[in-house]
């Protein structure tokens, strides 16, 4: 395949200032995550209590909260109905893992009342699995094969995937915002710690601003693929 298949200057414009917002998101996460991590909170509440103090409020009785392994691996499972929180937010009692379990939470109480976005998002879940897996096998296919359908088809695919984190960031900035209203309210944590609380869930957010936009710097690239192709054929 030729060169400029994979080398566009116009590509590269738009991927160089993306790979590095995602790079300082991914970093900016992790220090505002390890700063807030090494301070306690003045009520000693443990990443666990302020999930459940957080699905207690909201009248959300049927989650269950567990540890699981690993850093920032925490999670809402809809599936089992569970919060998953890691072992550096489920028995510490920091203002980190009290705003990381209560954004999880915020995730558990959506699916509750039935929060519009999280229900798309978990529609459009097997469409993405699709479109990430059999997409960018179509796609190489297609410029293989110089299969224009294969190729547009792979593309139709793989835009699913980033339609998935568009309606992510809604489902993730709402999930925060829960989260944060019932610090506050409910006295979780003082002012000063939910300012904390805050920048942690900010950072986090970063991560899936920077994420949409690697998903949508490819799926420009692929369309560029295609046009290009129509154009010299």
């Amino acid at each position: 395949m030729p060169f400029y298949y994979f080398y566009d200057a116009r590509y590269m414009a738009m991927l160089i200032p993306v790979l590095l917002i995602t790079l300082y998101a991914q970093f900016k996460v992790s220090s505002t995550f390890n700063r807030y991590s090494r301070i306690a909170n003045s009520r000693h509440l443990t990443g666990a209590q302020a999930a459940a103090e957080v699905l207690r409020r909201h009248g959300v009785y049927d989650v269950r909260i567990e540890r699981v392994r690993g850093n920032l691996t925490d999670h809402y499972d809809p599936r089992t109905n569970v919060i998953r929180l890691s072992d550096s937010v489920y028995d510490s009692p920091t203002i980190a893992a009290v705003g990381v379990a209560a954004h999880e939470a915020g995730h558990a109480v959506q699916y509750a009342v039935g929060y519009v976005p999280i229900q798309i998002r978990a529609a459009i879940i097997p469409l993405t699995q699709v479109g990430s897996q059999v997409g960018i096998v179509l796609l190489i296919l297609g410029l293989i094969l110089s299969f224009e359908s294969l190729f547009f088809i792979g593309i139709v695919l793989f835009s699913f995937t980033t339609l998935f984190q568009l309606v992510t960031l809604p489902v993730e900035f709402n999930a925060s915002r829960r989260a944060m209203e019932t610090i506050r309210s409910g006295g979780l944590l003082n002012d000063q710690e939910a300012n904390g609380a805050r920048k942690v869930l900010s950072a986090a957010a970063l991560t899936y601003v920077a994420a949409l936009l690697m998903s949508i710097v490819q799926l420009l690239r692929y369309v560029m693929l295609f046009s290009g192709r129509r154009r010299n054929d």
